[in-house]
């Protein structure tokens, strides 16, 4: 875990985002550092609507996780991705809210995700 992190559950931030938050607050410090940056400044990330990912939990947790590293104060953006899913049966595609659910062309259960369940590190500015 980084600097900033104690190894406790903390109130209002699950597990799951806190080590996924952790791993990105790393990644982001790795890159930085490859780029002698002083500072990052902001990151960008893709959240799925299907991912398991609590966005609000991220935003918590990046806080404590950045905490005396190069990303102290930077700013987090989240940029929401909506789930998709294609209908193996009429190939149609719509918008999905679980990762299970019927074709409201068809009422088929045939449905693949083709969007939603990422979770992407898309940006980063340095300084």
């Amino acid at each position: 875990m980084g600097p900033g992190v104690p190894g406790l559950f903390l109130k209002g931030c699950a597990l799951h985002e806190l080590s996924l938050t952790q791993n990105i607050v790393d990644l982001a410090i790795e890159h930085a550092d490859r780029e002698d940056a002083k500072k990052i400044l902001s990151i960008t990330l893709e959240i799925g609507a299907l991912s398991g990912v609590v966005a609000e939990a991220v935003e918590f947790a990046f806080d404590v996780c950045s905490k005396g590293t190069l990303a102290e104060g930077a700013d987090l953006e989240i940029r929401h991705i909506i789930g998709k899913g294609r209908c193996l049966d009429c190939h149609k595609e719509t918008e999905i809210k679980t990762l299970t659910h019927l074709c409201p062309h068809c009422g088929s259960l045939a449905l693949e995700t083709v969007q939603g369940q990422e979770m992407k590190f898309t940006e980063m500015e340095i300084d």
